[in-house]
């Protein structure tokens, strides 16, 4: 009976936080349907973990990524992986066009961080979503017209799905 109590007790503090995440892909809080088209294909380029992206903005690739222990990331993540059996890994982005705001989408769940002119960049927004093939989340990044690092990090797998796209 105390192992009941005590399970129904966890699932009633759980069951907000989970309720807060929304499910389906009209949930986000801008449109991605050209990312998630883009995300979903089968022939993306792959990219290896402190590479030097060779393609302009916008862009799709595959990331792969390295052991926290060992992904060697320039600056330590704002947030801490929960696991340490987590993935991680960084790249270098050519300078865009133009300053202004950039989205970068990944197919799973990750932490996102920018750099740019040796200082972390502040998201400006962030949406999530479950339950949609694809796409996980999508963060948009104020950046300038100079080349940037993005670093992943808190990867459940070793690759991931990513578009940088501009709005």
């Amino acid at each position: 009976m105390k192992a009941a109590c005590v399970a129904v007790a966890a699932w009633a503090i759980a069951a907000p936080a989970l309720a807060q995440e929304p499910v389906g892909c009209d949930k986000f809080k801008w449109p991605l349907d050209r990312e998630r088209a883009t995300l979903n294909g089968s022939d993306l380029p792959k990219i290896v973990s402190g590479a030097q992206v060779p393609f302009p903005i916008p862009f799709a690739t595959i990331v792969a990524l390295k052991p926290l222990a060992d992904a060697k990331l320039p600056t330590p993540p704002e947030l801490t992986p929960k696991s340490p059996d987590s993935f991680a890994g960084f790249f270098a982005v050519p300078a865009p066009k133009r300053a202004g705001s950039y989205k970068i989408t990944l197919s799973t769940e990750g932490w996102i961080d920018v750099e740019q002119n040796g200082h972390a960049v502040k998201s400006a927004a962030f949406s999530g979503a479950l339950g949609c093939e694809g796409v996980r989340k999508s963060v948009r990044f104020d950046l300038a017209a100079a080349p940037f690092t993005v670093e992943l990090s808190g990867v459940k797998v070793d690759t991931i799905n990513l578009a940088i796209s501009g709005d």
